[in-house]
């Protein structure tokens, strides 16, 4: 049998694996949904790792726990999970190293799921996290379970990562996130797929800027002449920043917050203005902040100095050949299970954004079909459950073993 008829014949024993699988796939989604799992909800996010860590233990995976100290204003996220599976073709002959990530904190408060709890009309799920991102943690830990089953273990090893602050930037895991992606060959992100069904090929990265304008005090009636004024100085650098948008394709700039004065008779002493930037590459991001440097060098009012901190960073997760190629074994397994893959490039950012800082090439969006992430309508396709699960366990397969067609 030639390698596309066994990788055929495979599919179809992942597609059959992944249609027995769906109803404890449902009923484990249903237990997910049911825990609040804010990212300052602690308990609950821990209560989620307990769940994945049990079943990653049954599947043969050696599991680290990993805590976080509180943030300086003393708030607690949960913590981390990181499983490593020892596979049966080690790098020396052609095994990879293959990172699958997915997060376990939602946006909502405590309470939400009692309130709007897991629910299934006709074909479609509905509950808090359904799509962002349990159903996509679970279509993870489906597609590994069905590789045990399979017996396929051509690779190095498979890693797996669960988070549990990505809806608040991963202030904590990133360090963990950043270490665990420097050691592997490829990323996997198990976000849900957008609304039509497309996986995600690129992610705008995010840099946050501070300007302290600072001006000189005067009396407003008496001496204005001998003040600077930092707020019409902050009003030039909001204009000049604005229009930036348009200079760069897949860019834009906000100056999302100004600050200045105290007082309407005093000439103002100073001012602030947070700015976001986000661009689809490093390249990109680069440029803008030369041209805010380059700004706050020219305030426009004379007797203002500027100073521009970059207060964070979230790189871009790049549209790389690399990843393209991924997309490639991604499409193939798809057509074989019937869909057509699609891939979109999102505004949003995520865990894959630190994954592909590291230099990995990444796809991202590889969970079922779901949308309205953050809202009360958020939704899954359970239609779409089995055909994805099957694809990303054949992508993983096909990763694994750097000779595999």
């Amino acid at each position: 049998m030639n390698a596309p008829a066994r990788r055929q014949e495979r599919l179809g024993h992942f597609l059959e694996l992944a249609r027995t699988h769906r109803p404890r796939y449902l009923d484990d989604l249903e237990r997910l949904v049911s825990i609040d799992s804010g990212s300052y909800s602690a308990d609950g996010v821990n209560e989620v790792a307990d769940w994945i860590e049990r079943r990653l233990g049954r599947m043969g995976f050696d599991v680290e726990r990993v805590g976080f100290p509180p943030s300086s204003d003393g708030r607690r996220t949960g913590d981390a999970l990181v499983g490593r599976r020892r596979g049966g073709l080690p790098e020396a002959s052609g095994g990879r190293r293959i990172l699958l990530a997915g997060h376990m904190d939602t946006v909502f408060e405590d309470g939400t799921a009692a309130a709007r709890p897991f629910r299934v009309e006709g074909s479609t799920a509905y509950g808090p996290g359904v799509s962002d991102d349990k159903g996509g943690l679970l279509a993870g830990l489906a597609a590994l379970e069905i590789l045990t089953r399979h017996g396929a273990d051509a690779y190095d090893e498979l890693v797996f990562l669960a988070t549990p602050d990505e809806e608040i930037g991963s202030p904590a895991s990133r360090a963990l996130i950043e270490r665990t992606a420097a050691h592997v060959h490829y990323g996997l992100g198990l976000e849900c797929a957008r609304e039509n069904g497309d996986v995600v090929i690129a992610r705008k990265g995010v840099a946050d800027f501070r300007l302290t304008v600072t001006g000189r005090a005067a009396h407003a009636g008496i001496e204005p002449e001998r003040g600077a004024n930092a707020a019409l100085a902050a009003a030039h650098l909001t204009v000049a920043l604005q229009a930036l948008n348009g200079h760069w394709e897949d860019v834009t700039v906000n100056v999302g917050v100004v600050r200045a004065g105290t007082r309407t008779n005093i000439v103002c002493p100073d001012a602030e203005l947070r700015i976001e930037v986000r661009a689809a590459t490093t390249t990109d991001i680069q440029r803008v902040t030369r041209a805010i440097r380059e700004a706050a060098d020219h305030p426009g009012v004379p007797g203002v100095t500027v100073e521009v901190e970059q207060l964070d960073l979230c790189p871009p997760m790049e549209d790389t050949p690399a990843s393209r190629r991924m997309l490639g074994h991604a499409r193939r397994a798809a057509l074989a299970v019937g869909i057509e893959l699609g891939a979109a490039a999102t505004g949003g950012v995520g865990d894959a954004n630190l994954i592909a800082g590291t230099g990995i090439p990444v796809l991202d969006g590889l969970g079922p079909v779901g949308g309205a992430d953050h809202t009360p309508q958020e939704w899954l396709d359970i239609t779409s459950v089995p055909q994805r699960i099957a694809v990303l366990a054949d992508l993983i397969a096909s990763l694994g073993d750097a000779g595999a067609p």
